[in-house]
């Protein structure tokens, strides 16, 4: 049985990791707040853009006139990994780490085995868990999320957008968790680069529907690099979100095993304080019976 001061050491260092929990869990819940109301918003613009981004991409007799939506032979690949730059978010970054590491085994064997995948890590988690084990990282974003902003977005969109147009990669691909609630993250491997074009009903619609104003060229040359730009950019948004949610539900799980640890140590201390004073009882009460009968 533990003595009493060992007992009370454990009892104080769990109250303290208690509050410790508890605050964390607060200042999460705050950040929630904002960042989900920053992705509820950016959403349906974001989803419009896209829907608009793929009608126009579609509507194109030949896809070389979107350099962003060529098709070529997928020799070098680009994946964009989106974790956090700090830990304590419960499952939310080994999520994020584990399937990456499936997508490259099971789709991208063939290239990684050439050293063809190459990684852009937003988020420091995803920077040293691929470092250390030898994966080229070609460029990283470790403190983005301390001050999200579409400019910080931007740069590493531009990025990815300029290597994929000079050549040096063939495919992008970005895996993030995306919002659904405080509670539930779903986990997300979608394309970047190419565009994906549009189902072949939506791309006839198109044909028949756009009309392009001023013209074509100003079209490609503003407003489909700018959709790709947010379409990163709410990736962001939704991995901030997400990384919140799950902070929060995590602290707020750590702060509710620590109150029940407490209570199994405070019976613990009882039992032992009482098991203290049974035996000094006992000792007296032995001391003067053995001087009674001297």
């Amino acid at each position: 049985m533990p003595s009493l001061k060992e007992v009370r050491n454990r009892i104080q260092s769990v109250n303290s990791t208690q509050q410790i929990t508890k605050a964390m869990k607060m200042v999460a819940a705050a950040k929630l707040r904002r960042s989900q109301d920053a992705i509820t918003q950016m959403r349906p613009y974001a989803q419009r853009l896209s829907l608009l981004l793929q009608n126009i991409s579609a509507s194109l007799d030949d896809t070389s006139d979107n350099p962003y939506a060529v098709e070529r032979p997928v020799e070098k690949v680009l994946l964009v990994v989106v974790t956090s730059d700090r830990g304590l978010a419960g499952a939310f970054n080994s999520n994020v780490l584990k399937t990456t590491q499936n997508l490259i085994a099971e789709k991208y064997s063939r290239q990684a085995a050439s050293g063809n995948v190459h990684l852009l890590t937003i988020g420091k988690k995803g920077y040293d868990f691929f470092s250390r084990r030898n994966f080229t990282i070609n460029k990283e974003f470790t403190g983005t999320f301390s001050i999200l902003s579409f400019g910080a977005a931007r740069k590493a969109a531009e990025f990815a957008m300029d290597a994929f147009l000079n050549g040096t990669y063939d495919r992008v691909d970005i895996v993030y968790n995306e919002f659904k609630n405080v509670a539930t993250q779903i986990m997300r491997t979608e394309q970047f680069l190419p565009i994906e074009q549009a189902p072949a009903k939506q791309a006839k619609q198109a044909r028949t529907e756009y009309l392009y104003e001023p013209s074509k060229e100003e079209i490609f040359r503003e407003l489909i690099p700018k959709s790709l730009k947010v379409q990163f950019y709410k990736t962001l948004l939704e991995s901030n979100a997400s990384e919140n949610g799950a902070r929060m539900m995590a602290m707020d799980k750590a702060t509710d095993n620590a109150k029940e640890l407490l209570k199994e140590l405070r019976l613990v201390y009882n039992r032992t304080r009482q098991a203290a004073i049974t035996k000094e009882i006992l000792e007296i009460v032995g001391g003067a019976e053995a001087l009674s009968q001297a």
